[in-house]
């Protein structure tokens, strides 16, 4: 399993949905999840982002579909990243290349 790192902004619909209905935030996490994705630790965000989700998939593709079912819905946009641990990065560097 790989890990990614989701940022996302509400659009105006979202928030309305958020400020109406805060527990959504828990069924969305459950379709993520039903799409092949396991979230590890979410934060709501003040700033630039509202939440921040560290997931786990077991491919680039499941992350991808996440992504576009949730921006589908016309109510966030996110960005994603992937992640590793910093010693996994550290390795990677010490690596000869070729």
């Amino acid at each position: 399993m790989s890990t990614y790192v989701m940022l996302s902004t509400l659009g105006p619909e979202g928030m309305d949905t958020l400020a109406h209905r805060p527990e959504r935030v828990k069924a969305v996490n459950e379709e993520v999840e039903a799409m092949g994705a396991q979230i590890i630790t979410q934060y709501a965000l003040l700033g630039q982002y509202d939440f921040m989700t560290v997931l786990e998939a077991p491919d680039i593709q499941t992350v991808a579909r996440v992504a576009t079912a949730l921006g589908s819905r016309g109510t966030l946009k996110t960005t994603t990243l992937a992640a590793m641990p910093v010693d996994d990065f550290i390795e990677a560097i010490r690596r000869p290349i070729g």
